[in-house]
């Protein structure tokens, strides 16, 4: 019997949760071979997921990255693709993953002269950052651009406790994270979010330059943007209508 793509699909991510991951990336492979020609999108991300089987098994990804990079180029450049922004980038994150770093900033900013979309306001909030003040700011912040249900934490542990509750109450939260909290540094949060939801999306707030090893070492965990302290409502703005052109394109 020959299963419809949505149902391997479901049989794989089954095989990823149960931890069974030499099963699962072989579906995911075999799904991404099979939709190559026809739906590059759904094949970049079927690459994606068979790369974090690897990763799950502390195995290089290097094969099915370039594979997932590559196709998520041609559909941002096909003519009839619906979200080009999106696609550009989820290719960005597979260049850093790459350590392709150039490539990955050529994506990114292609990605930021698209015209943004509207954002959803329909997703949950989490701020985690141990200051009370920068946490009011975003709270504030984040209400103006139409947010209702924020939820606020004043450390790593905490924080990572709050998203997995809300992971198991099956919501799709954006998440801003500070990066210099009291217990954890920021790429600890972020691995640890993102091993539990792969297709999360992570807001990096720091006072740190862009280059400092810190900052590179939590961008390349796989997180959606960046801003710097001091910050405006407008870089607020982009930062999450970036992460929100992330998700619509991995629903």
């Amino acid at each position: 019997m020959t299963l419809d793509s949505k149902t391997s699909c479901e049989i794989a991510l089954t095989h990823l949760k149960n931890k069974q991951f030499i099963t699962a990336h072989n579906l995911f492979t075999n799904q991404a071979e099979s939709l190559k020609k026809s739906d590059s999108l759904k094949s970049a991300l079927m690459y994606m997921l068979a790369a974090e089987c690897k990763h799950k098994q502390g195995k290089e990804s290097e094969n099915e990255m370039k594979e997932a990079s590559e196709l998520f180029l041609k559909y941002s450049k096909a003519k009839n693709s619906k979200n080009i922004k999106g696609a550009l980038l989820c290719a960005s994150k597979c260049f850093l993953s790459l350590g392709e770093f150039d490539k990955a900033k050529d994506a990114y900013q292609k990605a930021k002269t698209i015209s943004p979309s509207t954002i959803q306001v329909t997703r949950p909030i989490v701020i985690i950052d141990d200051s009370k003040a920068i946490a009011m700011k975003l709270q504030n912040y984040v209400e103006k651009l139409g947010y209702s249900e924020i939820h606020i934490f004043e450390n790593g542990k905490d924080g990572v406790k709050g998203c997995k509750k809300l992971f198991s109450e099956n919501k799709e939260p954006v998440v801003l994270l500070d990066m210099g909290l009291p217990d954890l540094e920021g790429d600890e949060v972020a691995i640890k979010l993102l091993k539990d939801k792969v297709n999360l999306q992570i807001v990096v707030i720091t006072a740190d330059e862009k280059t400092t090893a810190r900052v590179n070492k939590t961008i390349s965990t796989g997180v959606s943007a960046f801003i710097q302290k001091p910050f405006t409502l407008d870089e607020l703005k982009k930062a999450i209508d970036i992460a929100e052109s992330e998700y619509s394109l991995l629903q």
